[in-house]
């Protein structure tokens, strides 16, 4: 393929005469494809279906999960979510179906009443602000968004965050915490490095009660044999004399049903005391039942047999995505992408200027696409460069369509741009 950006004028128009062509030709083909979001494909969700098969109700305890009562969560379940993120019972809450409603409360402590050890309410702080690694996670930075936090942006690296400006930036005492996703980070699919890790568990913080919101949701979702991991960052804290620094969170969302699976954080217990208590004014009990099935389901199947299971039906996906952007945008000058080796997304760098257009020309042919800037605070990309592609969901067939489709759509959107330069 020809670099673009040393195409003289005449041979750019001549390009984008063809690619026009191209993309009408996909029009009059009425697609209605969707690779907006990371959801799990039903075939995916269909591993999981034996958790249908589980009548019993106590756990190995005798507790009867069908009443109430167990506010941080049934005690089986509590010790093997507590083994799956290297913690001790007692560090571990196990909740309902979501990471988002524990990390939602989480924030919510902070902004209404603040952390122990803290100088008081998070909202009392003349402009508190949040630091959000970018490109991220969308809904995270809702949540800190919809409080009122200032988000402040932080580049992501192959590594994780750039430490050196996250370090910087923590010295403020106006910012509360940052958010991480630490195995196969979305969007970009990095696994953080140990020295990350550390830093994050050592640096010096402006103020006493900042958190690490560590929501390791793709931790279990190896697209490989090799299982990338971090360090246990509770660990590397306490050892750096911070231990209520980190709230690490998993759930099963994405390991069984999407939206019927089990959601644990883990902490100091001093951050797990408040948390419970904040609970106890909103819960009697959590779905007890469905912890015990899941941790029956999980334990019966295991966890690494069914995760290889979930990889053999979405690793042909990824693979054909990347061969696609190699075959269609190699050599153009044009983009970039990541090629993760777990998780649920790839990035997609295009010219700057060109993400938002080549959205809007997927969307005329008939291709959802995240919007652009949705990976970044209040839905901005100030370089408007970043695409997320979702290749779980649709069919292989219909994932190649629309892959070919959003890289006709990449290369016409840098054409115009080198145009009208």
């Amino acid at each position: 393929m020809s670099d673009f950006t040393k195409m003289d004028k005449a041979a750019l128009q001549q390009q984008q005469q063809a690619l026009q062509s191209e993309l009408s030709r996909y029009e009059g083909m009425n697609l209605k494809l969707d690779m907006s979001r990371g959801k799990p494909a039903a075939d995916q969700l269909d591993l999981s279906l034996g958790l249908f098969d589980y009548k019993d109700y106590k756990d190995e305890t005798g507790v009867d999960a069908r009443n109430y009562g167990q506010l941080d969560g049934l005690p089986e379940a509590k010790r093997y979510f507590a083994e799956l993120m290297g913690v001790k019972p007692e560090e571990t809450v196990v909740g309902n179906n979501a990471t988002l409603q524990m990390m939602y409360q989480l924030i919510h402590i902070g902004w209404q009443f603040g952390f122990e050890g803290g100088k008081g309410p998070w909202k009392d702080e003349q402009s508190p602000k949040f630091l959000c690694p970018v490109p991220g996670y969308d809904r995270h930075f809702r949540v800190t968004e919809v409080f009122g936090f200032e988000l402040v942006m932080v580049p992501m690296t192959p590594d994780g965050p750039d430490m050196d400006i996250l370090e910087e930036l923590a010295k403020d005492p106006a910012v509360k915490g940052v958010w991480c996703v630490p195995v196969y980070s979305n969007p970009d699919g990095y696994v953080y490095s140990e020295q990350t890790v550390h830093r994050l568990a050592k640096m010096g913080t402006g103020a006493p009660d900042f958190k690490i919101i560590w929501d390791n949701a793709y931790g279990f979702h190896h697209l490989t044999d090799t299982k990338y991991t971090v360090p246990n960052l509770l660990d590397a804290c306490r050892e750096a004399g911070n231990e209520d620094r980190p709230v690490m969170l998993c759930s099963t969302s994405k390991v069984t049903f999407a939206g019927g699976g089990v959601a644990a954080l883990a902490a100091s217990a001093s951050v797990v005391k408040q948390y419970v208590k904040y609970l106890s004014i909103m819960l009697i009990s959590p779905d007890k039942v469905n912890q015990l099935h899941h941790t029956r389901f999980l334990k019966q199947v295991g966890m690494d047999a069914h995760m290889k299971k979930q990889a053999a039906i979405i690793r042909p996906k990824f693979e054909k995505v990347i061969d696609i952007l190699h075959k269609n945008l190699d050599g153009t000058g044009i983009a970039r992408w990541t090629e993760p080796k777990g998780g649920y997304f790839i990035s997609l760098f295009v010219p700057q200027g060109c993400a938002a257009r080549t959205v809007e020309l997927c969307k005329q042919a008939g291709v959802v696409m995240t919007p652009a800037g949705a990976a970044y605070p209040y839905g901005i990309d100030p370089k408007d460069e970043h695409i997320r592609i979702a290749p779980t969901f649709p069919p292989i067939e219909e994932l190649e369509t629309a892959a070919e489709l959003l890289c006709i759509a990449v290369r016409l959107a840098a054409v115009e741009k080198l145009l009208q330069n």
